[in-house]
């Protein structure tokens, strides 16, 4: 199996096929990589992520991906590039979680400082002690070429979905940038100035879509093109977590990469996934649509209202719709099985598969 360092650039940010390039590969297992493969029969797309020492492997069903993921290798056989589109029979979908035809008034943070902080000779080679302060001055990406850590897979499913965006380096120079957007979605945001520490923590509405976000406080010297550490993620001092002394700090949940019992929860001035998506964003319609509702937490409420009001086919339209499922008349029985998902014996997510299972097989109208 081929295992990378891998480094995604994406020269055409922004539309609709997005090419991911290898620049600069670096062959072995480190402890910061990412490999992507199919296997033999390409009914599963598997990737196994091995980040900051912490091993893990998810295996994706090809078929439930929201969108068409191609992987592409070299003349030798060795990965080279991933190309997704949008796929045309889910278009009522897209139109439905996309922003096609209608106002941008959500935008998504490109995380650009932590995606320099991740890179070779950055911060994180000098928490492993291959070099000293030096690397806690980087430079700043001209061009975004991230990935699992820089939550590329979620960037580029917004990007799809014709979501806004803006940057770390948007934010630090007009804070007020925020302030155009009813929404704002912080993604693998983890090294941040005070100036957009500021700007997201008092925006109303914020959905931290990943944890360990805002963990650590960095400077910019845009004259000199780089990004300096100036505190947390143990620097300067072994104790010190959160460099903004954060009350809702929610990293613990970051090593958490199957979702299988995702949900949101409030937090702040916001909420707050108790997962990290990268992965689980590219085929959950829940995730999804829960990114366009007015309250990303309602769906428990939804399965407990419609519990209780089944016969009513607004209700059963409406949490139908939450699962992305069109329909409006869910069969009595599943109240049961409803009554599991509120007494936590059963997730959502497991609900919500159930649920697609019977409309596939017509028994749901």
């Amino acid at each position: 199996m081929l295992k990378l360092s891998l480094t995604l650039v994406c020269a055409l940010f922004g539309v609709s096929i997005l090419v991911l390039l290898i620049e600069n590969p670096v062959f072995g297992q480190t402890s910061n990589s990412t490999i992507y493969t199919v296997e033999p029969n390409e009914k599963f797309l598997t990737v196994i992520s091995n980040t900051e020492g912490t091993k893990q492997v998810i295996s994706i069903p090809s078929d439930e991906l929201l969108f068409n993921v191609f992987i592409h290798y070299d003349e030798n056989q060795n990965f080279k590039s991933i190309t997704m589109t949008l796929k045309h029979d889910l278009q009522d979908f897209y139109n439905k979680v996309g922003f096609f035809g209608r106002p941008h008034d959500t935008v998504f943070i490109y995380p650009i400082f932590t995606q320099a902080a991740y890179d070779t000779n950055g911060f994180y080679d000098f928490y492993q002690n291959k070099c000293d302060s030096n690397c806690l001055t980087v430079n700043i990406p001209t061009r975004i070429h991230g990935g699992y850590s820089s939550s590329l897979g979620a960037a580029f499913a917004l990007t799809l979905l014709n979501y806004s965006y803006v940057t770390d380096i948007d934010i630090d120079k007009n804070p007020d940038i925020l302030k155009q957007y009813k929404r704002v979605i912080v993604l693998h945001n983890e090294y941040v100035t005070k100036n957009e520490f500021n700007a997201i923590t008092s925006h109303p509405d914020v959905i931290y879509l990943y944890p360990n976000s805002l963990y650590a406080e960095v400077s910019v010297d845009y004259n000199q093109g780089t990004i300096t550490l100036i505190k947390g993620h143990g620097y300067p001092d072994p104790q010190i977590k959160n460099g903004f002394d954060w009350k809702y700090d929610n990293s613990k949940y970051e090593y958490d990469t199957h979702c299988d019992d995702w949900e949101f929860y409030h937090s702040g001035n916001g909420v707050m996934l108790n997962c990290y998506p990268e992965y689980k964003i590219l085929f959950s319609k829940e995730m999804l649509t829960s990114l366009q509702s007015s309250e990303p937490t309602d769906l428990f409420d939804d399965i407990s209202y419609w519990s209780s009001h089944s016969q009513e086919k607004t209700s059963s339209a409406e949490l139908l719709d939450e699962y992305g499922i069109s329909g409006s008349k869910i069969p009595t029985w599943v109240t049961v099985t409803a009554t599991w998902v509120l007494n936590g014996q059963i997730t959502k997510n497991e609900f919500g598969e159930a649920l697609r299972y019977l409309h596939d097989n017509h028994m749901i109208e």
